[in-house]
C-alpha cells in the first residue's frame, strides 16, 4: 500500500475539465485529504488494481489441480512444435 511519508521526487501533469477537478475536490473535502493525496492515493491504488487484474490468474479449484498436473507431467514437444524448432534454427540467427 502507497503511504503519504514516502519521498516523492516525481512529477505527473494531467488536464482535466471544470466539472471532474470540481468532483476531485469535492471528493477529497468528503475524505478529509488535499486534493493532490487524494489523486495521488487513487491513482495509485487503481493502478495496483489494474496491475493485479492483468498480472494474476484466478482458477476454480478443478482448473488449478489440472494445472499443477501439467506442469508435473514431463513434456513431449509435438510434431508442430518440434517443426517450428527446427525452422527457428534454420532460419534466425541468434547473437
Amino acid at each position: 500500500m502507497y503511504t503519504a511519508s514516502q519521498n516523492k521526487t516525481e512529477r505527473l501533469n494531467l488536464r482535466l475539465d471544470t466539472k471532474a477537478k470540481a468532483r476531485i475536490e469535492r471528493a477529497a473535502a468528503f475524505a478529509g485529504k488535499s486534493v493532490n493525496a487524494f489523486v495521488l492515493q487513487s491513482a495509485v491504488e487503481t493502478a495496483q488494481q489494474t496491475i493485479d487484474t492483468f498480472e494474476t490468474m484466478h482458477l476454480e479449484r478443478s482448473d488449478a489441480e489440472r494445472f499443477l498436473e501439467a506442469l508435473d507431467r514431463p513434456f513431449a514437444p509435438n510434431v508442430a512444435l518440434s517443426e517450428a524448432l527446427e525452422l527457428h534454427d534454420r532460419d534466425v540467427t541468434s547473437r
